[in-house]
């Protein structure tokens, strides 16, 4: 009897494992069915645009739906530049939320200002964008964009970048609020990955007379970069792909006036938001598809490059010696 009743509990056992290993393997598949899906529809909407322009949708900037004469340049312009403002702001601000949640911060402050933190993330990209065109934008124009004129637009090379007007929305003003947007992403998963550094190692590394510096750029660093590009690969994602906020304060112009941070512009995100209802012509809607693909393309760019840095990366940790 005992014999039957083990018999059918590893049949039992193994028939449980057998579903299982189905059922995850079902939704892997599903997954890899649903990018090629979606890939396969992006490439069928925008045919229409990619047989009539080619190549030269990309390197163009006009935008002239009156008369069916469409290019990518300004939109993806917007958006890569609306994403590097971020992150060049986001990245060390996160860095700094990190540092001190985990290695500085006192232990009766440290989970309110992180649960505060994790906070912004839950509050919706519109009210971001509301809040940026009615609060942030007057006082960006009236104190900062001078402020960054008078300093900034006067270093060579550099200076064209915070030359113009100050208008208070424009590129540079809808990085910042990207900046803000997805610094609770970047942060969170920072410090997470900063809370799992083995006691041991920064122990040590105190103990030979390393400071909290030193500990955190040779120690921690080194053993959480995994976790930190994506953290920031998050982020960035994140900006890539953000609609409403960007909207408002972009300033939504299909006209290239130089490569100033103060003019208003536009993004891929922001475009499809605007114009996808009014489209009228087959050409138009195509067109704006022929947009979403090129922010996916852009995205998986981006994805495979911090891939690669990550190879990178672990090669050159294996050759020290």
């Amino acid at each position: 009897m005992n014999a039957i009743t083990d018999t059918t509990t590893v049949r039992s056992f193994k028939f449980g494992d057998r579903l299982f290993f189905n059922v995850a393997r079902a939704a892997a598949v599903l997954t890899l069915l649903l990018l090629v899906a979606i890939i396969a529809s992006l490439v069928y909407g925008s045919w229409p645009s990619i047989k009539q322009f080619g190549f030269g949708f990309l390197v163009s900037g006009e935008w002239n739906p009156p008369q069916d004469r469409f290019g990518a340049l300004i939109p993806v312009y917007g958006t890569l530049a609306t994403s590097v403002v971020a992150l060049c702001i986001a990245v060390p601000v996160s860095f700094g939320i990190a540092l001190f949640l985990t290695e500085l911060s006192p232990p009766w402050l440290r989970r309110p200002l992180g649960t505060a933190i994790e906070l912004l993330a839950a509050i919706p990209s519109i009210v971001y964008g509301m809040w940026g065109l009615l609060y942030f934008s007057p006082l960006f124009a009236e104190y900062v964009q001078p402020a960054l004129a008078a300093t900034l637009g006067k270093v060579p090379l550099i200076g064209s970048l915070f030359d113009g007007p100050p208008l208070g929305i424009g590129i540079l003003a809808a990085g910042i609020i990207l900046a803000i947007m997805i610094i609770p992403f970047i942060a969170s998963v920072m410090r997470d990955v900063f809370a799992v550094t083995p006691a041991m190692l920064k122990e040590s590394a105190y103990g030979v007379g390393g400071t909290t510096w030193e500990v955190v750029w040779n120690v921690v660093l080194p053993y959480t970069k995994v976790g930190v590009v994506g953290g920031i690969m998050l982020g960035l994602g994140r900006a890539l792909g953000e609609t409403m906020a960007v909207t408002f304060l972009i300033g939504n112009m299909n006209f290239f006036n130089g490569f100033s941070l103060f003019l208003p512009g536009n993004s891929i995100a922001s475009a499809l938001a605007n114009e996808f209802a009014e489209a009228e012509s087959e050409l138009y809607t195509s067109s704006l598809i022929e947009l979403g693909l090129i922010l996916f393309v852009i995205t998986f760019i981006v994805l495979s490059l911090s891939k690669l840095l990550l190879l990178r990366l672990s090669r050159q940790e294996g050759t020290k010696t």
